[in-house]
């Protein structure tokens, strides 16, 4: 099993850091993983659901940049909130900048 395969397994059965890091490669397009915003979206998404904070900060910032979903400004403030009420710096950084 190739590690792609097996980050995917763990992340398809609800592991929040590799359901990040999955929504990384994607993003990035790191590795073997070809580049695709939605499907980094569609990870990053799920992690976010659970409270992991880099996953709030980059689904906030997918919004805010129209990467992988519609431009949304309310739905970028949202996680980039949730990410900063843990104390990501920056994601408050982000909200303090201006640009929501």
């Amino acid at each position: 099993m190739s590690e792609l395969d097996e980050l995917k397994r763990v992340a398809s059965q609800g592991n929040p850091e590799a359901q990040y890091k999955l929504g990384n490669r994607y993003y990035w397009g790191e590795e073997d993983t070809a580049k695709n915003f939605a499907e980094a979206v569609l990870w990053y998404t799920k992690a976010a659901e659970q409270g992991d904070a880099d996953a709030q900060n980059n689904l906030g910032l997918c919004y805010l940049r129209g990467r992988g979903v519609a431009k949304d400004s309310t739905q970028a403030k949202k996680w980039l909130t949730k990410a900063a009420e843990q104390g990501y710096a920056k994601a408050q950084e982000a909200l303090r900048s201006g640009l929501l």
